[in-house]
């Protein structure tokens, strides 16, 4: 069953310009997905991926996709780790392959998450997938010839085909892995220096050279997401030891702290979509526990860090909205909520009008002209 709820959004985007979205040209119906679901992609049709925990037993996960706008869902295999969606619905991920959990391998699938091929290691028995754009490069991680004890990221060609080793920022514990890609290839993830600390690292188009995204004054840091400009979200310890969500600029240079919301200490940043808002959770973290979790949406760039139940809010007043896992460019929104299950939010007017709206607004061109400016 779809509720309908209130969403009003202001912004400033550039040079003054204001996107303001009054409440009857922003309202946002919310679609159940379903219990026990982590979703992890959204693509630029509604479709939603991700994977049932404990869909048959305790322990085994099975993955899924919804036709556009989060309608129906189609599993994908027992022993399913769904990484990523494209906006061709083609799916990437992890499957368990033998009799040894060890035993994966990374997947794409075809279109709306039909067939599968699957991808070697480089050597050992492991690779996984997180994320696939729409040439069909696909990035994770594989097993390197020195086997289970190390693992690199990786890219593929368009279409699946061949696997570049990105190598890694250097250290002791020479591990990576990729999370994240972007139209041109740009591959965002995790390198890591020593068992303890970890930097998120961005490359150039098709994974050429890595790059340090530097840190937020802590020692660890990790990269979600990233768009066309390049822009990566994720999180970074602080110096004073909590996370917090952060954005980069085009092309990952520099790094801002997005903070927290309602007087958190913590935040996670999970998505980005082309104009730059940012999607995550903030939480309160005492004595190690985290409590008081709350999904944030922000606007351009990560400005303004607001509780996403500030503009949405559920028919039952006692749930709440505890994460935001992405957002797609025409605001489609993929949320936890605290009963358990997972909604997709999405504006009225449908997308296709809110994309004409956005249009109508310069924000298209703005985003092109945007596009240009970045080598």
């Amino acid at each position: 069953m779809k509720t309908t709820h209130s969403f009003i959004f202001a912004t400033t985007l550039s040079a003054g310009l204001i996107l303001s979205l009054s409440a009857s040209a922003a309202n946002y119906t919310a679609l159940d997905l379903g219990e026990n679901i982590v979703a992890t992609g959204l693509n630029a049709r509604g479709q939603v991926a991700g994977y049932i925990v404990g869909y048959y037993d305790s322990v085994t996960s099975v993955g899924f996709i919804t036709g556009p706008d989060g309608v129906g869902k189609t599993l994908n295999g027992g022993g399913s780790s769904i990484g990523g969606i494209n906006n061709m619905g083609q799916m990437t991920g992890s499957q368990q392959v033998g009799i040894n959990w060890t035993d994966t391998r990374a997947f794409y699938t075809g279109a709306n998450g039909v067939g599968i091929t699957y991808l070697e290691p480089l050597g050992g028995n492991a690779t996984g997938a997180a994320a696939i754009n729409d040439s069909g490069q696909v990035v994770g991680f594989t097993n390197t010839p020195l086997g289970f004890y190390q693992v690199h990221a990786f890219i593929t060609g368009p279409g699946g085909v061949g696997m570049k080793d990105l190598g890694t920022l250097g250290g002791e514990n020479v591990n990576s892995m990729a999370t994240a890609v972007n139209a041109s290839g740009q591959v965002a993830g995790v390198s890591y220096y020593d068992y303890a600390a970890r930097h998120a690292f961005i490359t150039g188009p098709n994974g050429d050279g890595m790059k340090d995204l530097g840190t937020l004054g802590g020692y660890s840091v990790t990269a979600t997401a990233i768009n066309d400009l390049g822009q990566v979200v994720g999180n970074s310890y602080t110096a004073d030891d909590y996370k917090h969500a952060f954005v980069t600029g085009p092309n990952g240079v520099g790094m801002t702290d997005l903070g927290t919301v309602h007087g958190a200490n913590s935040s996670e940043a999970y998505g980005i979509n082309a104009f730059g808002w940012v999607v995550g959770e903030s939480y309160t973290i005492n004595s190690g526990i985290s409590d008081s979790r709350r999904a944030f949406i922000a606007g351009v760039d990560g400005a303004g860090m607001t509780d996403l139940n500030s503009f949405v809010n559920l028919a039952n007043s006692n749930l709440t909205f505890i994460g935001a896992r992405g957002i797609n460019d025409l605001g489609q929104i993929v949320a936890q909520a605290s009963n358990g299950h997972t909604y997709l939010l999405s504006p009225v007017p449908e997308p296709a009008s809110y994309a004409l709206m956005l249009a109508g607004l310069g924000l298209v061109g703005w985003v092109a002209c945007r596009r240009k400016q970045i080598p």
